[in-house]
Order: C-alpha cells, then sequence, then structure tokens
C-alpha cells in the first residue's frame, strides 16, 4: 500500500461554495499511482467547509450560500461568540453542518467523482483568507 499526503494552501475566496476539485488534482499527482484506494481531503479551518455537489452549473452554488444563510442567519441576539463579526458565529455552525472533509474513492489514478460532482469549497466568512487543506491519498 502507498501513502501520499501533503498540504496546501487554497488561494483567497470570496464568501460563497466554490470548486476546488482541479486545484486539488494539480496540486496532487501522486493521483496516478494509486490504482484502487482513497484520497481524503481535510480543512483546517473551523470557520470553511467542504462538500462534493454539482459541478456545472453555478447557480447550484449560488443557491447553496442563498438557501444556508436563510437556515443560518447572521446578527441573532442569542450568539455569544460575535467579537470577529456578524459573520463569525454563523460560519462555524455552517462549518460544522457540511463538514470539515470529504473522501473520495480512486480508480484506476482518478477520482471516481460521478459526472456532475465536483468538490466545494464553503466560504462563510466575509474576509476568511487563504485556507490550508490536508489532501491524504492511499491505496494499491
Amino acid at each position: 500500500m502507498q501513502f501520499y499526503q501533503k498540504e496546501i494552501q487554497l488561494p483567497a475566496f470570496n464568501r460563497g461554495y466554490h470548486l476546488i476539485t482541479d486545484i486539488l488534482l494539480e496540486a496532487f499527482p501522486e493521483l496516478k499511482n494509486i490504482k484502487i484506494g482513497q484520497f481524503q481531503v481535510f480543512i483546517k479551518h473551523t470557520s470553511a467547509s467542504l462538500t462534493i455537489n454539482e459541478n456545472a452549473d453555478p447557480t447550484v452554488r449560488m443557491d447553496f450560500e442563498s438557501h444556508i444563510n436563510k437556515m443560518i442567519p447572521e446578527n441573532m441576539l442569542y450568539y455569544k461568540h460575535d467579537y470577529e463579526g456578524a459573520d463569525d458565529m454563523p460560519a462555524h455552525i455552517k462549518s460544522s453542518m457540511l463538514g470539515c472533509q470529504v473522501q473520495i474513492p480512486i480508480t484506476n489514478g482518478k477520482l471516481n467523482l460521478g459526472t456532475w460532482q465536483g468538490v466545494y469549497l464553503g466560504e462563510h466568512r466575509n474576509y476568511g483568507g487563504r485556507r490550508k487543506v490536508v489532501l491524504t491519498a492511499f491505496g494499491n
């Protein structure tokens, strides 16, 4: 079994949902060495998230942002954790709801995603900055 791991820093993204599949693939050419295995992406932040969803129509990502902002609004009177701004506590809740990692099968040196699937970075802060992710691949 082979194991590969590296940490990369993503570019800063605006608040919203962003396809990062190509960035991950470009940073991890070692995938081609694995015939059958797993690829894990883990984000090292508590106010951004990772998920897998539609990779073709950008309106899906816009709808994600609109809907989650209705589900988890800013400026709720009961939020105690607000010293970093109105978007801070909602960003933590969004991150916990969507998750900090995704795992994808590797088949014949490629991510075995569905035709319309891609990896999203959910940037939940207005000024989140550059996010760090740990990429791990293992298999035969």
